[in-house]
């Protein structure tokens, strides 16, 4: 009984399986995806005299397809309709989709670069238009070979059939100016690569521009066309003035080459065999005239080159004491965005001071680096009373006019009321080397209470006149004097800022470089290089006594000079400096990369240290 209840479940259970994969099949689906797509396509390029594809596919049912008219083209063949389906599961439901490409074959009219206008076509009542493409149409060979044809049974291999360019935008510029290299492989046939040694982009900051498709391109050189790929594109940032060479690169590739083979039978025209010869490409070098800066730079004025923009706004302008005030720059603009040091918010002095928070939004193409970088710049004021913020100005070096421009926002205004029970509401006090002791003022001073005080009368005469008491005035009389001594040095080196700070920057560089070491292990690239950076700069700030916000890598090399910092410890800490600049932006390098920049920078240091004495 129980194995007949059991068959008969059994034969349920297949029937609703058959009847579920029925229905499933005969369109119990659904669309894997509602939106329509409708793209036209083309060759970038077309030889004069050659057929082409132009193709649109959309992927729905449509009708009604409408093509604006071609006068640059004459239309051979077309549209030819096909239709594809397919069908998928996901998580358990059946999705399906339709393709339909309209194809018509063209060939040009004449030479020149064409456009070709969008195509329209309707979808369940709904209009849809595609987008539009231009088209260059190159003059043939002076052979009136194309390329195929003229190829197809090569045996050779010149230098004029298979080379490497690199094609530089601008080979005159101004230092930090941005410019676009590009290294385009130029083939009789397409042909393959095993591998590239670019060149070193020495004295330059590089941007890579991503090339997610690379696709064989016609186009046309000395006369001649070739088939062309894009291998690598990047936008420099020269780091110095002067003469810099961009050195030459090597490619290996591969050619694949008909072999002649004697003919034993009217068959063998038809089986050609091929072999594959590698070839190795150079591109030749560049030489770039960097153009220094102009002089009258402006006071803010860090080194920002290009075409930029600034806006500026506080959080409020009524806060109490102890209440955090923020302050927000956003700069944008195209340039060496990257690159842009922060403006400097000149806060009153009994404010306290944090570091600020930048963030960046920025995409490099090859029209340079644009987007926007933003800083929050965050302070806490202590007492209460009216206060002013001075106007931010930023400045940079405009390359189109090529003049130095300044952007300056509004001053704000702040009013501090009175903070909580407890917070300091003294008057305001500038200048305090120690912000522990502000905590103090404004506190009542306790004097120490005398009255009621007795003294101890000592009468053991052996004592008087012994030699234990004559040292009991000695001594403390020697330690006050050696104490006094001490005391007054440090309160005249204390007096002289600059050099305490001079004294203490090799001990904050290597606090930071502590910090930096945990973030090494961490593997936390950007803050790694972040604080590296601020080590650096730190470091030569408190060393060469100039405020952060009016260092610049040109007076940072002419102060070392003038302590007789010889040229190779400059430009190894220049070196580093650059490095850290770039690689926190587009920290691509390894752990060893790291490690060893990290080596360099506590070399570095310890040499400036010893060469720097004060």
């Amino acid at each position: 009984m129980v194995m007949k209840l059991n068959n008969k479940t059994t034969g349920i259970m297949r029937k609703c399986f058959f009847l579920f994969f029925l229905l499933t099949t005969l369109g119990w689906t659904i669309k894997a995806d509602d939106q329509v797509s409708f793209k036209a396509s083309a060759p970038q390029s077309v030889v004069m005299g050659e057929q082409f594809r132009l193709t649109f596919v959309v992927n729905a049912e449509g009708k009604d397809l409408r093509v604006q008219e071609m006068p640059d083209f004459e239309v051979l063949m077309g549209p030819s309709q096909s239709t594809s389906y397919s069908n998928s599961w996901i998580n358990g439901k059946s999705s399906s989709q339709t393709t339909v490409s309209y194809t018509y074959i063209l060939m040009p009219k004449k030479e020149g670069t064409f456009t070709i206008a969008p195509a329209t076509i309707k979808v369940k009542n709904a209009t849809y238009t595609s987008n539009g493409l231009t088209i260059k149409v190159l003059p043939p060979d002076k052979s009136g070979k194309s390329n195929a044809a003229a190829n197809a049974s090569s045996t050779t291999i010149s230098n004029d059939d298979f080379f490497v360019r690199m094609i530089v935008s601008d080979r005159d510029v101004y230092e930090q100016e941005g410019f676009l290299v590009t290294f385009k492989l130029y083939a009789a046939r397409p042909c393959t690569l095993n591998g590239a040694k670019f060149p070193e982009f020495e004295g330059f900051l590089a941007q890579e521009i991503d090339l997610p498709n690379k696709q064989w391109v016609q186009d046309r050189y000395k006369d001649r066309n070739y088939f062309t790929v894009d291998l690598r594109q990047v936008v420099l940032y020269p780091q110095r003035s002067g003469q810099l060479t961009i050195g030459k690169g090597t490619y290996d590739a591969v050619i694949r080459i008909s072999t002649p083979q004697k003919a034993r039978s009217i068959f063998d025209d038809f089986f050609d065999t091929y072999r594959d010869v590698n070839k190795e490409l150079v591109s030749q070098p560049a030489t770039i005239n960097v153009k220094p800066l102009p002089s009258g730079k402006p006071a803010s004025f860090s080194g920002a080159v290009g075409d930029f923009t600034m806006t500026a706004d506080i959080n409020t302008d009524h806060v109490k004491a102890n209440e955090a005030v923020t302050i927000k720059v956003k700069i944008s603009g195209n340039g060496n965005l990257k690159l842009v040091k922060n403006p400097e918010v000149a806060f009153p002095n009994d404010f306290d001071i944090y570091d600020p928070k930048v963030e960046s939004d920025t995409k490099t193409t090859t029209a340079g680096v644009s987007g926007s970088k933003t800083i929050e710049y965050m302070a806490i004021p202590r007492y209460n009373g009216d206060f002013e913020i001075p106007a931010i100005q930023f400045s940079y070096f405009d390359t189109k006019s090529n003049t130095y421009k300044t952007l300056s926002s509004k001053a704000f205004k702040l009013y501090v009321e009175k903070g909580e029970e407890g917070s300091a509401t003294a008057p305001a006090v500038a200048n305090f080397a120690n912000k522990e002791s502000v905590k103090y003022l404004g506190q009542d001073i306790r004097f120490l209470k005398t009255k009621g005080i007795h003294f101890i009368n000592n009468r053991d005469d052996l004592f008087l006149g012994s030699f234990m008491y004559f040292m009991a005035y000695v001594v403390p009389l020697i330690l006050f004097i050696v104490f006094f001594i001490v005391y007054r040095k440090q309160i005249k080196e204390n007096s002289d800022l600059a050099r305490v700070r001079t004294k203490k920057a090799n001990k904050i560089a290597v606090k930071r470089l502590k910090n930096a070491g945990k973030l090494l292990q961490e593997n936390k690239k950007e803050e790694f290089y972040e604080e590296v950076l601020r080590a650096l700069w730190g470091y030569l700030s408190d060393k060469l006594n100039i405020p952060q916000a009016e260092l610049t890598k040109d007076n940072v090399e002419v102060e070392l000079s003038k302590y007789g910092v010889d040229e190779t410890l400059t430009k190894e800490f220049m070196d580093i400096l650059n490095t850290c600049e770039f690689a926190r932006y587009a920290p691509s390098q390894g752990s060893e990369a790291m490690d060893k920049l990290y080596a360099q920078t506590v070399d570095a240091i310890g040499k400036m240290e010893n060469t720097i004495k004060k």
